[in-house]
């Protein structure tokens, strides 16, 4: 009865580091992915700005070959 007991707590015992495991790497992913999101704001962003920069630049030559819409 003692084995019983004893090999039923060693398998408890396992199966909670499996669980705590299990929790650290699905915290783990969950930082991964707001650090991507993050990332992705900043790239959008640059992006936006980068296109407006190209909008404004593009204007700007469209008037200069154009000196009569002025």
């Amino acid at each position: 009865m003692k084995r019983l007991i004893l090999a039923s707590l060693g398998c408890l015992a396992l199966s909670a580091c499996g669980l705590a495991g299990t929790a650290a790497s699905t915290a783990a992913g969950g930082e991964a992915a707001a650090a991507q999101a993050k990332d992705g704001l900043k790239t959008e962003a640059r992006v936006k700005q980068q296109l407006a920069a190209a909008a404004a630049l593009d204007a700007q030559h469209r008037q200069a070959a154009d000196p009569d819409s002025q």
